[in-house]
Order: C-alpha cells, then structure tokens, then sequence
C-alpha cells in the first residue's frame, strides 16, 4: 500500500533544544569531560577590562574552533553555516534556537589580534592530555614517533631557486670532537670545525616560502609540511610538531624527544621506522637509557657483491674477517667520521672470492664503519628480540592509524593555511581534538554518566 507523509513543516512544538540533541551525541560527551572555564584566565590579558564594547565570549570562540575540527569541517565560513542549522552544535555552544551565531570573520579577527601566537591551542592540547592522565589513559613509558606529509596550500610549479644555508646536525660538533680524539691518540694531524657558511639551492615557494619541496616519486612533487607526532600506546598524541616538508625525519628525533622531557615525560623505550636509523639517533637514545625499536633496513652495495653483513667484525682485536678467512684491518678515521678498515692486495689477488668481494682495480677491499656504530649494533641486538618485533609492529596500531584518522577524518591531508606557524595552530587543534574525541568516548560510557 501506498504511504503519503503529512507535511508538518509549519507545526509549532513547544520543545527545549536540549530535548532534540540526541543523549549518545560526541557533543554531549566532550561537554561532561572537558571544562573550558580555564580560558578566561588564559585570554584575560589579551580583552581590556574596563572600557571598550563587550566581545564575543572567548569560550564560545574556542568551542567554535572545536567544532571545526572534531568534524573535519574544511572552512570557519562552513562551520559557521553548519551551527546555524545544526541542533547540536548550537546547544553545546549555549545559543538557543534564533540566538544570532557569530560572522566567520569573527574568529579570523580573535585570531589576528589575540590567539595569533597559538598559545592558547597549546593550552587546550595540554589541558586535555591532564585529564586523560588524571583517569590512568595515558601511559608514557613505551611512545611511537612517525611523520607524515601535509600538502601546503601552494601551487608546486611557482617557485623561484635561491641559495641557503646549510643547517648543521645537532651532534656535528660532538662527532668532530670524538673522531678528533681518536686522530689524536694516532698522531694524526686534527679536523678543523666545519664552516658554518656551507650553502645549497633549494626551490622556494613564492605563494608559501615556509613550505619545503617535497620529493617521494617521479609523480608525487609538491610543496608541503611534515608534522612529527608521538603516540602512546594507547593512540593519545603526547606531542607534535610541524617542519617544511623537505627535513629528513632523522633529524627530528631528538627534537620530539627532548620535547617530552621537558614535560616531564619517563620514557622506556620509543618505536620509530627507518627513517630515523641512523647512529646518531641510536646513540642519543641509549645514552638517555631509552630502547630503541627499530626495524631492519636493507644494505646498501651492488647486488652482486658480497653484503657487509658477511665481514664479520672483531671488537677485540678492532679487525673485520673476510668469508676467506683473511684480516681487514683498520687504517684511519676520516673526516665523515667513519673508520676504514682495508685487506692486503697481496693476499685478495690470490682470493677466489675476490670477483664477488671487490671491483678494485688495486684489488683491496675497503669497508667503513661509523665511529658509533657499536650503537646500531646494540639496536640490531634489541630488534631480534621478542619484545622487539612486537613493540615495532604495534606503529601501525598506534601513531599510523592517528595519522589516518587525522588525515581521513580531521582534515590533515591538506592545510588551507599558509605559514608555519598557522599551519602548527591547526596541527595542534586537530590533535587536541583527536585526544578529545577519544578521551570523551573513552570516559563517557553511558549518556546519563558524568565526570
């Protein structure tokens, strides 16, 4: 049978707006767990008190913001035209049916004059953290770093070339010191310090020069940044921060690390992929008694040739053993800070391996060795450990699948903003608000319970 619906668009109901929220929405769970009375006190330096017409409630601002990003709205403008039909976002903003929502310039405004240096999201992002700590839901001690790439508002074809600067490693000159001091105890003549004015040319965006060209494929160039982000096991974002998108994540490391220190963060081990195997990086992390979880990373060299893996090192008598049985005994230490170890032409030219040991026309085989790669060898022991191979696989439980919820569900995979520092404003609030949505999810079970 044939069903007709009565239209009932002009029925008048006399209804609370609480009434048609329903009791399971995230929105009502956000507003049991998390009191944003913090703000005022944050924001009271940045409103004249006595004088001057009274400004848009600084918590409706906030609450506007969060909005935005706990539902992967594109634009303020947007956000804007959603509260003003949306049941939900009006009743966790406080407005009644024909309160007036603000204009989409409004925030934009706040931004300029007074949220401008993102200290007030850094505030939200932290405040939101305690009070996952305060409930047991964040667990410090084993943390997951990983980057990912986020497309920068700005066209790849419009650049010009210019010459920088080289930015030196953070243990450049330790490094120099140390292979210095092996150069020492040899009577070897030392390194000088290396000058500071090295330059490169980089492509520099002319629609956002804080952008770095970003290079993963023949298909795949583009301007971007690169947030580095570091989850708990059990997926809260502790911290992040963003960099152009042409800094190798391998520098970044201690960055994030040294950041959640200083937040006073006990650290037992950190999980990381390859791009952050280096020995500088395995090195800085078991100085600081934190294990590191790397994975295997494949040898470089020609194919058909002999792997390093095959010259098995002496740490007693410093010497490597070649599958023939014969010595490569160390020589020098350069100046990239590697140790050369080489074998005796006499003996290799008599080698039946020695088609598949060297290409040498002066048949020695030569094998370098990183002045810290005892660090490496330490991690490759902790990587064929049990607690190794299950502490690297939970990466994709834990900060990868952060990375897919921002990017699929928050708007990370592009930014419309321009400017690193807008750009980390927005990287804050999303991860602020991922943290938020799980936090609320997490501690509101039922819709009648309360914190």
């Amino acid at each position: 049978m044939l069903g007709k619906s009565l239209n009932s668009r002009d029925q008048i109901e006399f209804v609370a707006i609480s009434d048609l929220v329903p009791k399971d929405h995230l929105l009502r769970k956000v507003d049991a767990v998390l009191d944003l009375n913090f703000v005022y006190d944050s924001v009271k330096d940045r409103y004249c008190l006595d004088n001057g017409r009274p400004g848009i409630d600084p918590v409706i601002l906030v609450k506007i913001v969060l909005i935005q990003h706990l539902f992967g709205i594109k634009s303020m403008r947007q956000t804007i035209r959603e509260i003003d039909t949306n049941v939900a976002y009006r009743w966790y903003l406080g407005f009644g049916f024909h309160d007036k929502v603000p204009h989409f310039s409004t925030f934009g405004k706040n931004y300029a004059r007074r949220f401008s240096d993102g200290q007030l999201f850094e505030e939200i992002f932290e405040h939101i953290l305690e009070i996952a700590m305060s409930h047991g839901l964040i667990d410090t001690s084993a943390l997951y770093i990983d980057s990912t790439h986020i497309k920068a508002n700005a066209n790849r074809n419009k650049y010009t070339k210019e010459t920088i600067k080289k930015t030196a490693t953070f243990y450049a000159e330790e490094l120099r010191e140390e292979v210095n001091d092996i150069r020492l105890s040899e009577g070897k003549k030392l390194y000088p310090p290396k000058e500071s004015n090295e330059e490169k040319t980089s492509r520099v965006s002319k629609t956002d020069p804080d952008a770095g060209y970003y290079v993963k494929s023949e298909r795949e160039k583009q301007f971007a940044y690169s947030m580095h982000a570091c989850v708990d096991s059990h997926g809260f974002v502790l911290d992040q921060h963003v960099t152009p998108g042409n800094i190798h994540d391998s520098t970044q490391l201690h960055v994030s690390i040294d950041r959640l220190l200083k937040k006073g963060y006990s650290i037992q081990s950190v999980a990381v992929d390859a791009g952050y195997k280096t020995p500088a990086n395995a090195r800085y992390l078991l100085n600081k008694n934190i294990t590191p979880y790397m994975p295997y990373t494949r040898p470089r060299g020609s194919k058909d040739l002999l792997k390093k893996s095959e010259y098995v090192y002496d740490e007693y008598y410093d010497v490597y053993l070649c599958p023939g049985g014969s010595k490569l005994t160390y020589r020098r230490t350069d100046k990239d800070r590697y140790r050369l170890y080489m074998s005796d032409p006499m003996k290799c030219k008599e080698c039946p391996l020695l088609s598949q040991c060297t290409k040498s026309q002066g048949k020695q085989k030569v094998i370098t060795r990183h002045v810290w790669q005892s660090y490496i060898d330490t991690v490759e022991e902790i990587r064929h450990t049990e607690k190794g191979k299950t502490e690297y696989k939970k990466r994709s439980q834990t900060v990868e699948r952060r990375f897919g919820d921002a990017k699929e569900q928050h708007g990370l995979r592009w930014t419309r903003h321009r400017g690193i520092k807008k750009v980390f404003r927005d990287t804050t609030l999303i991860c602020a608000c991922m943290n938020l949505k799980k936090l609320a999810n997490w501690l509101i079970k039922e819709p009648q319970l309360t914190v």
